[in-house]
């Protein structure tokens, strides 16, 4: 039995998050689907990671087990086709080796989030940016990131309902830079918890319009307290972007 590694990019508007939940709106039950009438096979797609009603991803990796072995190419297209006019494009497919698992084999996700930083709404990323309008310091969000990398107990930017068994999580990577009217953030860590990524950009974000210093973004880290957290940014912002292996 073949098992096909997908790389997915997805509009997250229309959907709650992208796993399969009942008869909800999903990622996952959309390429399922897709599947179902390309090959007739019901099978159960296993992701890197999940994502959250609303948020975006242009680096997905899925893999799905079929009985048949096809091209490549094949299922890519066949996916798309059916996947039409739905917000979810199989980029690439190919077949995995050994026993490569989309979830249990990577070894780091990464993460961005877009801010529009401007007085005008956007017109053509509605639903795909947060709009601040007040001027943010891109510097100071980056250099107050720097707290954030490491391994620490990150229960501060856990929401409440995150079932992981651990606050404790590694964080490689909080990288701010500009271009032009937009702010972008990058993260990266093997794992998150969930909202982590949207808690600690609404909390930096408190610190590049001037609210919060660095070191208040120090004191809410070790606080270990979920109170102690800044306004958690909107979906809308937020790409899965990638997945190492």
């Amino acid at each position: 039995m073949p098992r096909y590694r997908l790389l997915v990019e997805y509009d997250g508007r229309p959907y709650r998050g992208l796993q399969a939940q009942g008869d909800l709106p999903s990622v996952q039950g959309s390429i399922e689907r897709a599947v179902k009438a390309f090959c007739g096979e019901d099978v159960r797609l296993q992701a890197a990671g999940r994502t959250d009603t609303g948020v975006h991803a242009t680096g997905q990796v899925v893999h799905i087990d079929l009985e048949k072995d096809w091209k490549p190419e094949v299922v890519r297209d066949a996916l798309n086709a059916h996947l039409v006019p739905e917000p979810v494009a199989i980029v690439e497919a190919e077949v995995a080796v050994g026993d490569w698992h989309a979830r249990f084999s990577a070894t780091e996700r990464r993460y961005l989030y877009r801010i529009l930083n401007r007085k005008a709404p956007p017109a053509l990323d509605q639903g795909r940016v947060w709009l601040v309008k007040k001027p943010i310091d891109e510097a100071r969000m980056h250099a107050a990131g720097q707290v954030l990398v490491g391994h620490h107990d990150f229960t501060t930017f856990r929401d409440m309902q995150c079932q992981a068994k651990s606050p404790m999580k590694t964080l490689d990577l909080v990288k701010v830079y500009r271009e032009g009217d937009y702010v972008l953030t990058e993260f990266a860590s093997r794992s998150f918890l969930h909202r982590q990524v949207r808690s600690m950009i609404g909390t930096l974000t408190e610190v590049g319009v001037g609210r919060w210093t660095a070191d208040d973004l120090k004191a809410a880290l070790e606080a270990r307290d979920r109170r102690a957290c800044g306004p958690v940014a909107p979906a809308d912002g937020l790409y899965f972007t990638g997945v190492g292996y």
